[in-house]
């Protein structure tokens, strides 16, 4: 046996299968004249998405270890390498594609340079970028000081500062490098005796460093070679920008600290990561902060100005005094308006993007409401003026569309006011396979506008010409290398490049995978589909769950009498209130499920298929009425 590639998933059913595919189709010739002969295992760290599944009914050549828990990414890879037989050994991670090629080249390239211990790939994104860990040096305590804190990225290619991703080595230059990616390491079997398994000690990230990094101290060299290639989506596990992956980063480097440091160089490494973990998260703190509170802070300074100004010319006009209100009413009364009317607002997903108007309307329209009623509950020395009260509000509400006409001018994300047109999605491939990822594209629930191309040929006029959003090449007639061709030369022109997203669609899959989101056949992120995943939703079901938790909890004394499980009352209710349930939603983490809005009989008849289709129905069209529907009719089984 040549190669044995080994996998290990954890949840990315799709992309695994995208990958199988196009490992399964690079068993082409070598140098030699021999057909690449491989191996594939796949070790799952207990997936709950039906990978396990796929695996065995597509492709049942493959060698599938079964974990019962997740037991990390070194360890589940140490499992294959252990059983795997290969003169070479690729630890490949499922989120990536493969070129015809990209196989061959490697051992290829490993059979011309006998000093070659491991090899690594040159690395592209779902977007057509060029992936910078693909090379990286030795993580010295300055050159991850560097990484951490994002000064790498004022510096690309400085010998320096930029020496965690050996900036100053070329891109498309075969070189010698200290780290290779996990994402795709090539080892020789013979290396891989001498230096042992991965260090199970890390969990995720950094096992690859210290595999790189013992490669290297056994004699051997560790090559980056970029005329092999491969698509990298990157991150569906952790997303590379948030905090957490800064965290888990800084504790493989701290173990990796205790391997190859002591004494004084061990507390100085430790000390500036540090540094750069509590500045990288003081920095991200404060951004996230300043992004949540920006556009609040503007509407609440522009009602505000807007209501005093109100108030000025009311009290000039009516009272003939512009003193004539006391301090308290600027200061604490107008204040308190504000806040109830955006909080309104807030509630019926006036902050929510994209933005939509109606919602600001029903917010305000309901905070003045209640607003008006508050008012005409007060005692009369604290009634200043209705008048004043309603004509704030209107500008309240005026002032809030007029900020958000303000940022769609502006084209700041997420608030575009201007008509939604319909996605125009750019199919590449044969007149059959396109058809068929444009009734995938429908039946997913998509309204798009379609439009096909026969090859890539001419893809960067046919961008332009259509006005394309999003391009999908249809696996089955373009081949990889096309692909990556099509998404590196696009991906460097820059006004396409902001205008159009990549997706592929494998051969004979019931899905379609962009570096942003998959579409499938049983997708539920449908952007025109009220879901029940948009945050709205989330927290319009979490408000009417503990609304009718504590309902049902003040009349449990007359109700409890006539349930038929009196037991589980209480119980049910309390898991609600503390959020261990819902009223309505999946089982084991419901009370209810959609399809019991039927009456019980009809439910108990009811095949899978129907329950299902029920239950997806109820997903991507959420209404909050349909939950207080399915509680009012199960209203004696709580």
């Amino acid at each position: 046996m040549r190669l044995s590639v080994v996998i290990v998933n954890y949840n990315v059913k799709y992309f695994l299968e995208q990958c199988l595919e196009s490992v399964y189709h690079s068993c082409v010739e070598t140098v030699k004249g021999e057909r690449l002969e491989l191996e594939v295992w796949v070790v799952d760290n207990a997936s709950v998405d039906g990978s396990v599944e796929m695996v065995r009914s597509r492709y049942p050549q493959v060698h599938l270890i079964e974990n019962l828990e997740n037991v990390g990414f070194a360890r589940a890879n140490n499992q294959a390498l252990r059983e795997c037989g290969g003169e070479y050994a690729l630890l490949l991670n499922p989120d990536t594609v493969v070129e015809q090629d990209t196989l061959v080249k490697c051992v290829d390239f490993m059979e011309e340079h006998p000093d070659c211990g491991g090899l690594g790939v040159k690395m592209i994104n779902g977007e057509g970028e060029y992936l910078k860990e693909s090379k990286r040096g030795f993580p010295t305590p300055e050159a991850s000081f560097f990484k951490v804190s994002g000064l790498i990225r004022l510096f690309p290619h400085n010998r320096r500062i930029a020496a965690y991703y050996m900036g100053h080595l070329p891109d498309d230059e075969v070189n010698q490098v200290d780290i290779l990616p996990g994402a795709f390491l090539m080892v020789r079997r013979e290396a891989l005796e001498k230096v042992g398994l991965l260090d199970e000690s890390y969990f995720m990230y950094g096992e690859d460093i210290d595999f790189s990094w013992r490669i290297r101290l056994a004699g051997y060299k560790n090559y980056y070679v970029p005329t092999a290639r491969i698509i990298h989506y990157k991150g569906e596990s952790t997303k590379r920008g948030s905090l957490n992956y800064v965290y888990t980063f800084y504790n493989a480097m701290s173990i990796f600290v205790q391997h190859y440091f002591s004494g004084k160089n061990a507390r100085m490494f430790n000390l500036l990561l540090h540094v750069a973990i509590w500045g990288r998260a003081t920095v991200s703190f404060v951004q996230r902060l300043l992004k949540a509170v920006a556009l609040p802070l503007a509407d609440f300074a522009v009602a505000f100005a807007g209501f005093v100004g109100i108030k000025h010319l009311w009290a000039s006009y009516w009272a003939e005094n512009v003193n004539y209100y006391p301090p308290e009413y600027t200061w604490v009364v107008i204040p308190v308006y504000i806040l109830i009317l955006m909080a309104a607002s807030w509630l019926y997903g006036g902050y929510e993007k994209p933005v939509k108007l109606l919602r600001i309307v029903k917010g305000m329209a309901i905070g003045s409401a209640l607003l008006v009623l508050f008012y005409s509950l007060l005692d009369e020395s604290m009634r200043y003026s209705r008048a004043l009260l309603l004509l704030g509000c209107g500008w309240t509400l005026a002032s809030s569309i007029g900020v958000r006409g303000l940022l769609s001018l502006l084209r700041v994300p997420g608030y575009d006011l201007r008509p939604r047109r319909p996605r125009r999605c750019l199919i590449v491939g044969s007149p059959a396979e396109c058809t068929r990822i444009e009734e995938l594209y429908i039946q997913s629930g998509y309204n798009h506008q379609f439009s096909t191309l026969p090859d890539t040929s001419r893809l960067a006029d046919a961008i332009r010409v259509h006005k394309a959003d999003e391009v999908v090449f249809c696996g089955k007639d373009i081949p990889v290398q096309h692909i990556i061709d099509q998404m590196t030369a696009i991906g460097q022109t820059g006004s396409i490049k902001r205008q159009v997203e990549f997706k592929i669609a494998p051969d004979s899959s019931t899905f379609v995978i962009g570096s942003t989101r998959i579409h499938s056949a049983e997708d539920l992120y449908t952007e025109e589909l009220n879901t029940l995943a948009s945050p709205l939703n989330r927290r319009n079901k979490r408000m009417f769950d503990i609304a009718t938790a504590l309902l049902l909890l003040v009349v449990s004394p007359i109700l409890v009498w006539f349930q038929k499980e009196k037991g589980h009352y209480y119980a049910h209710c309390l898991q609600v209130l503390t959020g261990r349930k819902s009223w309505v939603g999946e089982e084991n983490r419901a009370v209810f499920t959609p399809e019991q809005a039927l009456r019980h009989s009809s439910a108990k008849t009811l095949t899978p298929a129907n329950i299902a289709r029920i239950r997806l129905r109820y997903s991507r069209n959420y209404r909050l009425a349909a939950d207080a529907m399915i509680v009012a009719k199960n209203l004696l089984r709580i």
